[in-house]
């Protein structure tokens, strides 16, 4: 079964743990197809900084912010040891761990509103759909009993037209190996 792993780019403030969790992305992938869908991290923060600054139009910010998800790709594809990068939804190769980078495919057909209700959270959820994943992991740099406040105000609805499985979890490397071994773990389950 595919599952998307959406790594925070809040998860870029701690350099080691993001290391400690590339190596167990990596572990995972040789016996889980994986998917890893970037976070927009410090780029985003740049990109909401321009805009409140700028006052951009929403769709000037929704696509600088997708870009920000590449640039924060990138850095994971060298954080995630074999990790391979792509633009597009082929099959995971067996054993490997894909990094998309989505601008080039979501340019293509984007199917969410340009709003700052849209972050990587709601873009994941699309991407696990369109993907036929079996299940989507939201991996934060903190994660709330309830989520609430955690995820962005649109992903209920990029939940329901995906029809996944959603988890949202903490930065520890162990849960998301648990979940992926075993299918529950320290987290929250949410659902549309």
């Amino acid at each position: 079964m595919l599952t998307v792993v959406k790594v925070g780019g809040g998860l870029a403030r701690d350099a080691a743990a993001l290391r400690a969790l590339g190596t167990v992305l990596a572990g995972c992938g040789r016996r889980h197809p994986l998917l890893v869908v970037p976070g927009g991290g410090p780029f985003a923060d740049a990109v909401r900084r321009y805009d409140d600054r700028f006052g951009l139009r929403d769709d000037t910010a929704h696509w600088m912010a997708i870009l920000a998800m590449d640039q924060f790709g990138r850095a994971l594809a060298d954080i995630v040891p074999g990790a391979e990068v792509r633009d597009d939804l082929r099959p995971v190769r067996p054993g490997a761990v894909a990094i998309l980078l989505p601008y080039a495919l979501l340019r293509e057909r984007d199917p969410l509103p340009a709003s700052w209700d849209v972050t990587a959270d709601s873009i994941a959820a699309w991407v696990a759909g369109a993907a036929g994943a079996g299940r989507l992991v939201l991996v934060k740099a903190v994660a709330s009993p309830d989520a609430a406040g955690v995820v962005d105000a649109y992903l209920p609805t990029a939940l329901r037209e995906a029809g996944v499985e959603a988890w949202v979890i903490g930065p520890q490397p162990r849960d998301l190996a648990e979940l992926l071994d075993t299918g529950r773990t320290t987290g929250t389950r949410i659902s549309a």
